[in-house]
């Protein structure tokens, strides 16, 4: 049976994916540490990657990595939130889903699982039947409890809206996803606003573990929160699920309070780091 292997670094991965055909549907998870709903999807991917034949050439890859450790990747395929789940064969990805939707996922995996190209295609059959013999199909019943913090629910597609009430809602999970969570334009890699950029600057130069949120990714985030905020602009600092402010209000903090951040940063290495 196949089995979820961890990867620790960029290069790590860049040799994983090398040595692997192209006919290889690869799943790429990213997760957090800190998050416990990738706590709750590892144990899921690691479920249904047990249902998965090893076969020569290997007809699935399944990976993890913790987002933070892996940045340039990271942002390379866009991860803006975690549990994130990449799905690709060769250098073409097929479909990303983003969220603790089980469901979603399982969906996903074997429906390009099962339309895998010629010489994985004799292991469909295979598949099918071992994801239904294993009882892996029973995880389309998992869901998180209502205890279970959220670190960045799925983005909205738009065809849903969110009444203002359940926007809130997510809103203040939202906000308390890390201890600190810097609401931003842009990743910290590639800000797309002065004032984020300053901010990520910041935040480094401080040592600060954070996490991030890339409001152009989810209008309904970007205009929900100035009103949950009361605060019109971004980027936006909270602390605790408290809003400190934006950009200048940071540095009027740190002025007034050297040891600020204090209580959240880490051993010097050289820069923060940022948690999608």
């Amino acid at each position: 049976m196949s089995t979820l292997l961890e990867i620790k670094s960029e290069d790590a991965f860049n040799k994983h994916s090398a040595s692997l055909p192209p006919t290889t549907l690869q799943i790429i998870y990213f997760k957090a540490e800190w998050a416990a709903p990738c706590k709750q999807m590892t144990t899921v991917l690691q479920t249904l990657s047990s249902s998965y034949p090893v076969t020569e050439p290997p007809s699935t890859s399944w990976v993890t990595m913790d987002a933070e450790d892996v940045m340039d990747i990271s942002d390379a395929f866009n991860v803006t939130a975690v549990p994130f789940l990449v799905l690709r064969r060769g250098e073409q990805v097929l479909e990303t889903v983003s969220g603790s939707d089980a469901t979603k996922v399982r969906t996903a995996i074997e429906k390009h699982a099962s339309a895998s190209s010629t010489g994985a295609g004799s292991n469909s059959s295979a598949t099918a039947s071992a994801t239904s013999t294993t009882g892996a199909k029973n995880l389309s019943t998992y869901a998180p409890t209502a205890q279970d913090p959220a670190t960045a629910p799925e983005y909205s597609s738009g065809g849903t809206k969110e009444s203002k009430e359940e926007l809130h809602k997510r809103l203040s999970t939202l906000v308390k996803a890390a201890p600190v969570m810097l609401f931003m334009k842009g990743t910290p890699s590639a800000p797309q606003c002065g004032f984020s950029r300053q901010t990520v600057a910041i935040l480094r130069e401080n040592s600060v573990k954070y996490g991030f949120f890339n409001i152009l990714a989810d209008d309904e985030v970007r205009q929900g929160l100035k009103e949950f905020a009361d605060w019109p602009t971004f980027p936006q600092l909270w602390v605790n699920g408290e809003l400190v402010g934006g950009l200048d209000i940071i540095k009027e903090e740190i002025a007034n309070d050297p040891e600020f951040f204090k209580a959240y940063s880490v051993p010097k290495n050289g820069a923060a780091t940022a948690t999608a």
